[in-house]
């Protein structure tokens, strides 16, 4: 290969005889280098159905892009493909181009506000424009649009069903879900969806925010293969989860952070038939301080035997809901990581929580929040927070952690901002000592937030 590369006459001929195990190879090593002419030839005779751009680093120039397209335009000309190869692929691993049959495009997408990515504009409009003899597939598809206009016209020539992982991180009303949710829909094949930032209209009567509502949670629950669904900051999950969830039965992975829940929700979280398969979970700043704690005593029950990350962060969890709690979290078997900073619980509930999750087998990493201790009396607030007190809290806690003899990394965490994704940690040192830094808030199975 090195040897055609350095000789494009030579590497143009030789792709007569090229085996065809050795295209997609050459085919990323040409395209990086920007061989303009090999790499229209080398479209030219490409031996398979589809051609996976979405593997490849963006092109350095738009001569090598229009390159592809050029040989792409070539190809689809042909009425037959010329018997030029000596290695067939087999009939099984891929498929001649035929008039029949499109080409077969991968490359992921992203969808945004204003100046587009160059090369992928130039991608979407040559394949609007030869839509019957091409197939653009996106694997993995971000938008970040509050435009209809721009989201549909891209949604317009996507195989929807080639979606895989979607995320929508862009401030939404309630009218562009609403023009959304049926493409949604036809995503047949998502398998991870990570949904952010979309607000009720407070200027609209209760009724009708709840009637839209309804309308999102039918198409969301069409998502069938979901396996990891993450919804940040909207307000259409209040009472919808069970419409969401109920036929999402291969759900392992399940976060949902500044939205609005019913008790109601939670009684459905934890009779769930998939809670029972669940690998990771993360409720986040949603306030349980006015909830029972049974239904989440009864998820953890039914979760434990498969959970690896359980994150309840900055949920208002009180001393007795925690107390509730204990004995089915110490269940949880599998956990790895153990987050649960943010919540208002006393130093005697914290030593009792350290000692039931010091028995976890598998437990490397655990968040925990400053005891009430460690505040003025006025209340547990950044503003209140009384580094003399945290100190003596530090001390207890260090001997605390010694006497159980525990080998996960215990951090307490003060003065977090999830806007910011960061967090002060002191975390505790091999030698007993306290090491305060400022970190990244981690993500939940090390997948981003």
């Amino acid at each position: 290969m090195q040897s055609l590369l350095s000789n494009q006459a030579l590497a143009i001929a030789a792709l007569e005889d090229l085996p065809v195990l050795l295209f997609p190879s050459l085919f990323v090593e040409v395209y990086a280098r920007a061989h303009t002419e090999v790499l229209k030839a080398l479209v030219q005779a490409w031996p398979f159905s589809c051609l996976p751009l979405g593997d490849l680093a963006e092109s350095p120039d738009l001569e090598t892009f229009n390159a592809v397209l050029d040989g792409l335009d070539l190809l689809l000309a042909k009425k037959e493909r010329p018997n030029v190869l000596t290695d067939r692929p087999t009939e099984s691993c891929s498929l001649l181009i035929t008039e029949e049959q499109p080409l077969i495009i991968h490359k992921n997408l992203t969808i945004k506000d204003g100046s587009q990515n160059a090369l992928q504009a130039y991608l979407l409009q040559w394949a609007r424009e030869k839509q019957e003899r091409v197939q653009l597939c996106s694997r993995k598809l971000q938008i970040h649009s509050n435009s209809i206009y721009i989201i549909q016209k891209a949604l317009l020539t996507v195989q929807l069903d080639s979606i895989q992982e979607l995320k929508v991180n862009k401030f939404w009303h309630r009218e562009t879900m609403k023009k959304f949710a049926p493409y949604l829909s036809q995503m047949k094949n998502l398998r991870i969806l990570k949904f952010s930032r979309m607000s009720a209209n407070f200027n609209t009567s209760r009724h009708k925010n709840f009637s839209y509502s309804c309308k999102y949670a039918v198409h969301l629950g069409q998502l069938q293969h979901l396996q990891e669904l993450y919804v940040h900051d909207v307000f259409f999950l209040y009472g919808q989860l069970p419409t969401i969830l109920r036929n999402l039965t291969l759900l392992k992975t399940l976060s949902l952070s500044s939205c609005p829940l019913k008790e109601a929700d939670l009684w459905f979280l934890s009779q769930w038939p998939c809670s029972r398969q669940l690998k990771h979970l993360r409720l986040r700043s949603l306030p349980l301080d006015n909830f029972s704690p049974e239904p989440l005593r009864v998820l953890l029950e039914h979760a434990a035997g498969t959970l690896e990350t359980l994150a309840l962060e900055d949920c208002a969890i009180t001393d007795p809901q925690l107390l509730c709690i204990l004995p089915t979290l110490s269940l949880c078997s599998q956990l790895c990581v153990f987050s649960f900073y943010g919540n208002h619980i006393s130093m005697s509930a914290m030593q009792s929580l350290l000692s039931h999750i010091a028995r976890l087998p598998h437990l490397r990493r655990g968040l925990y929040p400053a005891p009430l201790e460690s505040y003025h009396p006025q209340g547990c607030r950044v503003g209140n927070f009384d580094s003399q007190r945290f100190a003596q809290v530090q001390a207890r806690l260090a001997q605390a952690l010694r006497d159980m003899g525990t080998t996960q990394k215990a951090q307490i965490c003060t003065n977090f901002s999830h806007r910011h994704k960061t967090c002060q940690f002191y975390t505790l040192g091999p030698e007993g000592n306290w090491v305060v830094t400022m970190e990244r808030l981690p993500g939940l199975s090390a997948l981003p937030l």
